[in-house]
């Protein structure tokens, strides 16, 4: 890396942290605990937020190394071992630390204990990990996932699984008896008694489904316009897990448009979105959603210049949806996903996201977008042609006042107010701007993804921080 342009392609976010100079200890700590319980990640000390190269004074170099490395060594519980090394940019030097993503998790701040110093990172910060996210990080440094811890409420004897013992028969002409499911991590046995697992209960009808996981569902809905204020149709799926996914896509398939396009003498029939493509992204939510994130479930929602999809928690590390056209395959769910498997409802091989990738390629007015916002992973089909009162409604743009104003223009115009009222609300912020509440919502979200702002406390009485 020998130009300051280099770090244009970098965004501060899940894996990358900028620093002007040495930061506070704690704060430092924060960071190389928060990459360890994670996928990793890099911190550059000398680079600001904006991605000037600040630089660092050469000859305190070895002195700031060993200032660093002391930090990490006596904050950090258990021991994280992270490669520190000095890079020039522009006759400039910065201090890289590359944090690898850790086998013992959690990790934490010594100082403060594990309930109180465990960080994880959520977008470009570091957050406190509730109890539930503690116990989801020891699950993984015990190599175990949350679907496969045995629930004791019922024997299996006294669960109602008889609607997925159907629909298993009919995909794998198969009988789900106690062997298969023994052998699928379905149930387990204690004390001579057979229990299931959580991932049972997920594909039974059973009423502990609704009593433990009363947010594993998946809420739908057809808005009016580009914004969530009024609604055309919601349906909320709550049955097993083996029939969300089909459900959800239908519900898909009702409210979008089916159109044509002419190829030599024939008329080819050609949906506007690429519904192979949302299929997929709807299976993968139902498979891959962190089920032990309680009260919150997927969302799909359908607007006039989109189809969104949310699915609770953030992709498996090793996952990398910039990287379609590879094939890649991860499980954060054991036990769940080889059920799926077994149905036929994902690919064996990871060809998911390749598949989506070159269903994209026939779709060239469609933008694919993806974001982690919060503790939730969001896909995006955007209509790019969509238009609406002279402004292009697939994205953040347009004219306001019959001039034309840039993306980079309206977020200005956004964190000056942000800068001058703290509490504003979307709605101020449309009615000061002219921008419709929607485009204020992915502005407010992209600054976020970006880094820029945050937001403290509830959204009714939180307020902005620009950082």
């Amino acid at each position: 890396m020998n130009t300051k342009d280099s770090f244009y392609n970098l965004k501060e976010g899940r894996r990358i942290e900028f620093k002007g100079e040495i930061p506070a200890s704690s704060d430092l700590a924060k960071t190389i605990v928060a990459f360890a319980n994670d996928a990793g990640g890099e911190v550059y000390i000398g680079v600001d937020n904006n991605h000037n190269v600040i630089g660092l004074p050469e000859d305190e170099l070895p002195q700031l190394e060993e200032k660093l490395s002391s930090i990490i060594f006596d904050r950090c519980y258990p021991t994280v071992l992270p490669e520190i090394s000095f890079q020039t940019i522009n006759t400039k030097n910065i201090i890289k630390i590359r944090v690898y993503k850790g086998s013992m998790p959690p990790y934490y701040l010594k100082n403060k204990g594990k309930l109180e110093g465990t960080y994880i990172r959520v977008g470009s910060t570091n957050r406190v990990a509730d109890e539930d996210i503690i116990a989801d990080l020891e699950r993984k440094r015990r190599n175990q996932s949350f679907d496969g811890g045995i629930v004791m409420d019922k024997e299996l004897s006294e669960i109602d699984y008889e609607n997925f013992k159907r629909i298993y028969k009919d995909k794998t002409d198969e009988d789900l008896n106690v062997q298969v499911l023994r052998k699928l991590d379905l149930i387990k046995e204690e004390q001579n008694k057979l229990y299931p697992t959580n991932a049972l209960i997920l594909f039974s009808d059973d009423g502990l489904k609704h009593s433990i996981f009363p947010n594993a569902k998946i809420e739908c809905s057809r808005f009016k316009g580009i914004s969530t204020e009024e609604f055309i149709d919601q349906k909320s799926i709550d049955n097993n897990i083996a029939e969300q996914a089909e459900e959800a896509y239908n519900f898909v398939i009702r409210h979008i448009n089916k159109g044509a396009t002419v190829e030599g003498v024939y008329t080819i029939p050609k949906w506007e979105y690429p519904i192979k493509a949302i299929r997929e992204v709807i299976r993968n939510a139902v498979v891959h959603r962190q089920y032990s994130l309680f009260g919150k479930d997927i969302k799909v929602a359908i607007y006039d210049d989109m189809v969104e999809i949310t699915s609770p928690g953030l992709l498996p590390p090793s996952i990398d949806y910039s990287a379609m056209n590879s094939r890649q395959s991860d499980a954060k769910n054991k036990v769940i996903a080889p059920v799926f498997k077994k149905l036929g409802i994902i690919d064996q091989w990871g060809n998911g996201l390749k598949m989506i990738a070159e269903e994209l390629k026939q779709y060239p007015d469609i933008e694919f977008k993806w974001s982690e916002i919060g503790l939730s992973f969001q896909v995006q089909f955007v209509n790019k042609k969509y238009k609406i009162g002279g402004k292009v409604g697939g994205k953040v743009g347009g004219k306001v006042g019959g001039k034309k104003m840039t993306k980079e223009l309206m977020m200005n115009k956004v964190m000056s107010l942000l800068s001058t009222n703290s509490k504003i609300t979307v709605q101020e912020i449309s009615d000061k701007t002219g921008f419709n509440k929607r485009q204020c919502e992915r502005l407010l979200a992209e600054l976020k993804n970006n880094g820029k702002i945050i937001r403290n406390g509830s959204p009714r009485n939180g307020e902005w921080k620009i950082i």
